[in-house]
């Protein structure tokens, strides 16, 4: 997951901290100017006449919930407890139905963008030979897969679940950080915050008019079958190819498989004969006509791509190919997700859907670029440079954040290997309400929706919230301490 920092140094016209030396200020979602903003207006007798005890009590309940059905996340490289419990906040995130109207138009906008790159890049490359994006991005990039080349996925889908991860400067200002266009996770936590709230708090329920978002699974479902190949006979057969139990998402996997009523599969349970791919099951093969995978395209089939791959099926691409199954999101499409590629997006929007971007990108240099580069390096303590293939928030600086031997450290980094980075502006990222120890207090947040590609284009109204508990940390990543909220689409 991405992370999110503040800056002092207001650039390109964007909030900001300001250079001056009293405490920032930022755009609290709940409170403007000492009033209660009206998407709040539901949420502000319960969180005022919420006893410290009773709080507690519920603060307790959630975390057991949260532990007695699995929801728990790795991370790697650590010992002590694999499986850890992601921090969960009641005090819900809420929007309007108006400001949700914009958040799901330019989502969906920037998912079909998108695929139509994906398609193009794959295909013609008409962007690519006009001119309008350098080549060496797509071509030398590491997520480029040339065995897809040719290839054109049922419905001219490549990226079936599209993650936007967005970041809020003011009232109507809105920005996207990142876009995740091969296995974005987080939507099991979507849905079990929603689950979760509803069973603690039934009453602001009834209270309050908030959209539903329980219709996940079966629009996943949809958009799965949706896309089934041509050779599929009768009604599609869909399946979830995990890596396995130790995988950090697995939760999300067995969940996700559970609620759309789809078998869950390893490797082992898949296999190749004749022009299709088939699954073993007590009762015979039966044909898979699509696979939603959340393993790696280097690991997805030893014969194409890893050759030591154990987590993949051996000749799946010659199906994929031959129009015999489908692959969601397709092999490649990360292509599309990578930081470098991310500045072109909005050219994407006017290159292939003749539109002009509803959501705006984060201002971004590019160190490939020499005068990118050398303004960078001017600049480190008041930028967050991130690695061009990085996620989770490592292989980044946080200027503000960082000591002047971390910022000498990083500039040797970039000048050895300037194009494996982009820095970009430290926003000065909107708050909401947060039960803290001390009461309630604001900390930063992030939102990532869920955009489903296939036959139509979905989005469930809301998406994972995303927060910083700690007090002075922006950092909104699970793996470095962030925690989840509930989110709130009123109805109107």
């Amino acid at each position: 997951m991405p992370s999110a920092f503040i800056s002092r140094k207001n650039v390109f016209g964007l909030r900001s901290m300001g250079q001056s030396k009293t405490k920032p200020s930022f755009f609290n979602e709940m409170i403007d100017g000492g009033t209660v903003r009206a998407p709040y207006r539901g949420l502000e007798g319960w969180s005022r006449d919420m006893p410290l005890d009773l709080r507690t009590l519920k603060q307790s309940e959630a975390e057991k919930l949260f532990r007695r059905i699995g929801i728990t996340f790795a991370v790697y490289g650590e010992g002590g407890d694999p499986d850890r419990l992601i921090p969960f906040d009641m005090f819900p995130r809420v929007f309007s139905g108006a400001e949700w109207r914009k958040l799901d138009m330019g989502v969906k906008q920037r998912a079909r963008a998108l695929n139509a790159f994906l398609a193009d890049v794959y295909g013609r490359g008409e962007m690519i030979r006009s001119g309008r994006i350098p080549a060496r991005l797509v071509y030398q990039n590491e997520a480029f897969e040339r065995a897809v080349v040719g290839i054109r996925p049922p419905r001219g889908v490549f990226s079936h679940i599209v993650g936007v991860d967005l970041v809020r400067t003011g009232p109507d200002e809105f920005f996207v950080l990142e876009d995740n266009c091969r296995t974005p996770s987080g939507v099991s936590y979507m849905l079990e915050n929603r689950e979760i709230m509803m069973r603690m708090f039934p009453q602001l329920f009834r209270e309050n008019r908030i959209a539903p978002v329980e219709g996940y699974p079966a629009a996943l479902r949809r958009t799965l079958d949706s896309v089934a190949p041509r050779k599929c006979e009768g009604a599609p057969c869909s399946v979830i190819l995990t890596p396995g139990h130790f995988n950090s998402a697995y939760y999300e996997h067995s969940f996700l498989a559970d609620m759309m009523g789809i078998e869950l599969v390893e490797a082992a349970d898949l296999f190749v004969e004749g022009d299709f791919c088939w699954m073993r099951t007590t009762e015979g093969p039966r044909r898979v006509d699509v696979i939603y995978r959340r393993i790696d395209d280097a690991y997805l089939d030893p014969l194409c791509f890893r050759p030591d791959s154990m987590l993949g099926v051996p000749g799946l691409m010659n199906v994929y190919r031959s129009g015999g199954v489908a692959l969601a999101s397709a092999p490649g499409a990360g292509v599309a997700d990578d930081k470098a590629i991310y500045t072109f997006v909005p050219e994407m929007i006017r290159f292939y859907l003749g539109e002009e971007p509803i959501l705006n990108n984060v201002p971004t240099w590019q160190c490939a670029k020499s005068d990118d580069c050398a303004y960078v390096l001017d600049n480190l303590s008041e930028l967050v440079v991130k690695e061009v293939h990085g996620s989770g928030g490592y292989g980044m600086l946080v200027g503000p954040r960082s000591t002047k031997d971390q910022i000498a450290l990083f500039a040797d980094k970039i000048r050895e290997n300037p194009g494996n980075y982009i820095a970009q502006p430290t926003l000065a990222l909107s708050t909401c309400p947060t039960f803290v120890e001390e009461g309630i207090a604001p900390r930063h947040v992030d939102l990532r929706p869920y955009c489903l590609v296939g036959e139509s284009i979905e989005l469930v109204p809301g998406g994972l919230t995303r927060v910083a508990l700690t007090e002075g940390s922006l950092v909104v990543n699970s793996s470095q301490g962030g925690g989840v909220k509930d989110t709130w689409v009123l109805a109107e």
